[in-house]
């Protein structure tokens, strides 16, 4: 009798064997179309992904996947579950998704490169028997179609895809015959891994069984929960919305499990999968509390190894004897030499204009100095701070030899065969920036494979969402420690917070990201203000404080600089002229009469409030002074002119149809049509133009310099004409500035007090440059972001500075920008609550779009749903 003939069957053969048929048969067909699917793809794709990737068996390539349903996959997954009894659930589908799905390819690779928990398991037996519980006796094969025909499969026909029936046959769980390793969680019997390999609480295709009645581990906290919750937890749990939290508090209390599968089965509105839903929730509960659990120990470890040292008296002798750290720099200095005697990363958060880089670079210093230094350091700056960083190393430490990564990419490829032939020698640091770090294979490539001591990231905030292509390919660099540098971070929310972490600390959180992910991304349902939301705010808050403690040293100016000069901000609201408030005001009045075009199709949301706030800073970032007829005209004279890329006029109309009435007369201008002209009064007619008309020469007067920021280029386009119709000596700094320009502009505003007006975007000019000279800063229009904003402040506001800075911010009275201003301040607080010693609450994390353009237009409740599906339907494509 074989041993398949052996095994005690399972009940409900005939339910068993259906189900059985049709797994089998999906999978076949899923298997079957990838295979025909991977035949098509040509050849020069495969060959440029495999090139990219095969020396870094660590990296995931690229694949073409196979198209498998949730519920596949998930057979797959418990399929290697049941038989890698000994292996973290984390490697286990960590290996079928390295694996294409394909279950003999992941159960090689599980022996191949993963250790199981408790020494060999019953996966590398001889035999490949599966030992389980005698209720739950199954017998584990996986079908042909699933499987590679190779000679190294680790499992012949001994082993067989599990069912439903056979993974719920004692009441939802499989128990393990040893206790799991406590390295990942709570000595509970249910800790939060053990329950994926346990399977489900609830299954409907057990509903009937007496089985599914029983009361498991599992069961009873999820039992409690939904029996104890209050509404806004409710709402924590997957697809579980408000006003189900409100029809589960009127069904409550539930006597047992069969009373609340039942209740929760016979509601139209709510259904019995909220239970495993919720099962899924705890666990990453549990999760994140074993993860702040290691926290509190490394913080005992660094406290004790602070007070085993007398640490730092002195500065490395390698730095420039004419310089002096300042006693909070030394304090930096010493908790980067104790992280790195730990093997531990960090992120110095230190407030913008206290330093960083000097920290840094006096901390690189110190390991040569005592020849802790392992390889060549990275350092990943934008590009406005390449210079900035480059004339700081050699000013303070000039015996650390700096390398620029820079250049052409023919110049970077003549470094990239150096660095291949010998590697990251002859320098102490290789500087480059974010840009160019992976802006191409080879260079992704080759910062995966040339081994580097740290890797140091400024302004680390660009790191602050794990979902783009950005994060994925840095967290690939081959450093052995990293440090992030940031004055901001935390700006959005607490996500943003846990994303660096992430990144700096990838071993410690990496098989919990998910779980960090999915808790702190919950957004406050409620905007009532309770009690009961303040309370779960404040859990969040104090999760991510007691999480981020090891890692992150931030101080503010105003407790480590005593002498530096104050800040004052001023928020000016501005009324706007005429002409712009009419222009607003009409705008505002068509879209409340067409909530239709707000809330669905391609303008909703994000296109309509830009042209909100373009009518908000000028009327000229609009279209109405020129009118078709105009646009005609240009268009035919645009056709006969040489230079214009296009000859017919109807297609021209089209393009000059979009424009604003700046961007038109800009154009026109370029392609010599001079008597194009856009009246002087017009450029100087808005309300924020006629405030700036009455303080820049009261400025001026005065010996002030001034530093203007905009989020909109083209906003500054029309800034530089008003400058000059006013006479006002200025210079500009943008995104479109040469890289090679930039400190040279920065150094000629610092020594000329000629220029009265320095102009730059708040993205391109408001990161890691230093321009003390300016006294004064205008943020002309707000970001949604206030981070960027007090970014581009702290440009004038840092050491250095010798003279009180003041801030006006202008928001357009009675306009979308009001609306900004309150979102920019419930963030700010945010940061305030986790960075300080007290309790807060976290921002209402509601969509910015979607509140601003309800206090605007006055939506309605579903008007707001409406809306933000539209949003979310308009975003689904990943972040880049």
């Amino acid at each position: 009798m074989s041993e398949a003939e052996a095994v005690t069957p399972a009940p409900k053969t005939s339910i068993s064997d259906l189900r059985q048929f049709r797994i089998n048969k999906n999978l076949a067909a899923a298997a079957a179309a990838a295979t025909s699917k991977t035949e098509r793809v040509p050849g020069k794709k495969r060959i440029q992904v495999i090139a990219d990737s095969d020396s870094d068996a660590d990296i995931t390539p690229k694949k073409i996947k196979i198209e498998l349903t949730v519920e596949e996959k998930e057979e797959r997954f418990l399929a290697i579950a049941k038989i890698a009894t000994d292996y973290d659930t984390m490697d286990i589908q960590d290996s079928l998704v390295r694996s294409n799905w394909i279950v003999d390819d992941a159960m090689q690779y599980l022996k191949d490169r993963r250790m199981p928990k408790r020494g060999p398991g019953s996966f590398h037996g001889s035999d490949n028997k599966v030992v389980v519980p005698p209720s739950a006796i199954i017998t584990v094969r996986a079908p042909a179609p699933i499987t590679k025909a190779t000679t190294a499969a680790p499992a012949k026909a001994t082993t067989a895809a599990p069912t439903k029936a056979t993974t719920t046959a004692t009441n939802g769980t499989i128990k393990s015959r040893s206790k799991k390793s406590s390295n990942y969680g709570s000595d509970d019997e249910d800790s939060g891994d053990q329950a994926f390999v346990k399977g489900q609480v609830y299954d409907s295709d057990d509903s009937d069984t007496e089985a599914s009645h029983e009361m498991t581990g599992q069961r009873k906290k999820v039992f409690g929960f939904m029996n104890t919750a209050t509404p806004m937890e409710l709402q924590t749990v997957k697809n579980l919305s408000e006003k189900k939290a409100s029809l589960i508090l009127e069904i409550r209390p539930f006597k047992d499990w069969t009373d609340l599968c039942q209740k929760l089965e016979s509601n139209k509105a709510l259904s019995a999968e909220l239970l495993n839903h919720t099962q899924e929730l705890l666990n990453k509960q549990n999760n994140v509390a074993n993860i702040l659990t290691k926290c509190n120990k490394l913080v005992q470890r660094l406290e004790a190894a602070i007070e085993a040292g007398a640490g730092i008296v002195e500065q490395p002798r390698l730095l420039n004897n004419r310089f002096k750290l300042a006693d909070y720099q030394l304090i930096g200095l010493n908790w980067l030499t104790v992280m790195n005697k730990q093997q531990m990363n960090g992120i110095l958060a230190d407030e913008m204009g206290l330093g960083k880089t000097i920290q840094v670079i006096a901390f690189l210093a110190y390991l040569k100095e005592h020849n802790l230094a392992k390889a060549a350091h990275l350092i990943v700056v934008p590009s406005s701070t390449l210079d900035n960083w480059a004339a700081e190393i050699s000013r303070w430490c000039p015996s650390l030899l700096v390398e620029r990564y820079h250049g052409s990419q023919e110049e970077r490829k003549r470094m990239r065969i150096r660095f291949a032939k010998e590697g990251f020698t002859g320098f102490d640091i290789l500087l480059t920036t974010y840009h160019i770090v992976a802006s191409t294979p080879e260079e992704r490539k080759m910062f995966r494979v040339c081994k580097l001591h740290y890797v140091i990231f400024d302004e680390a905030h660009m790191l602050k969402n794990m979902t783009t292509q950005r994060y994925a390919n840095l967290i690939t660099i081959n450093a052995e420690m990293r440090i992030l540098l940031t004055g901001t971070p935390l700006q959005n929310n607490l996500l943003e917070l846990m994303s660096l972490l992430c990144f700096v600390m990838p071993s410690f959180f990496g098989k919990n990201v998910e779980d960090i992910k999915s808790l702190f991304a919950k957004k406050n349902k409620a905007e009532n203000g309770n009690e009961e939301v303040s309370q779960f705010q404040e859990t969040q808050v104090e999760r991510a404080k007691r999480i981020m403690k090891p890692f992150v040293l931030r101080r503010l100016k105003k407790a480590v600089l005593g002498n530096l000069p104050k800040k004052h901000t001023q928020v000016e609201k501005v009324p706007m002229s005429e002409i712009q408030k009419r222009y607003y005001n009409d705008l505002v009045e068509y879209y409340s009469n067409n909530k239709g075009e707000v809330c669905s199709g391609d303008r909703a949301g994000v296109t309509i409030m830009v042209e909100m706030r373009k009518l908000a800073n000028h009327p000229l970032l609009a279209r109405y002074y020129f009118d078709d007829t105009k646009l005609r005209e240009f268009a035919k004279r645009l056709a006969t002119v040489p230079t214009y890329k296009k000859s017919n006029p109807q297609y021209i109309f089209e393009e000059l149809a979009v424009m604003s009435d700046f961007q038109v007369w800009q154009l026109c201008h370029k392609h010599e049509l001079l008597d194009v002209k856009i009246p002087e009064d017009l450029i100087c007619d808005s309300g924020k133009f006629q405030f700036l008309d009455a303080l820049l020469p009261k400025l001026k007067a005065e010996g002030h310099r001034v530093l203007i920021f905009s989020q909109f280029t083209m906003m500054l386009d029309v800034v530089e004409k008003y400058l000059d119709i006013r006479k006002h000596g200025y210079c500009r700094l943008d995104g479109s500035t040469a890289v090679e320009e930039r400190q040279d502009m920065i150094n000629d505003f610092n020594t000329d007090s000629g220029i009265f007006i320095f102009l730059l975007s708040t993205k391109a000019g408001g990161v890691g440059i230093n321009l003390t000279a300016a006294d004064t800063c205008i943020i002309h229009d707000i970001d949604f972001n206030p981070y960027n904003d007090k970014q581009a402040e702290d440009r004038c506001h840092r050491m250095g500075q010798t003279r009180p800075v003041t801030i006006y911010r202008l928001i357009s009275e009675g306009t979308i920008e009001e609306g900004m201003l309150l979102v920019a301040e419930e963030k700010l607080k945010l940061e305030q609550d986790i960075t300080s010693s007290e309790k807060g609450g976290e921002v209402q994390e509601t969509r910015c779009v979607v509140r601003l353009l309800t206090m605007a237009l006055g939506l309605d409740k579903d008007e707001q749903e409406q809306l933000n599906k539209s949003i979310n339907n308009s975003l689904t494509s990943p972040s880049k």
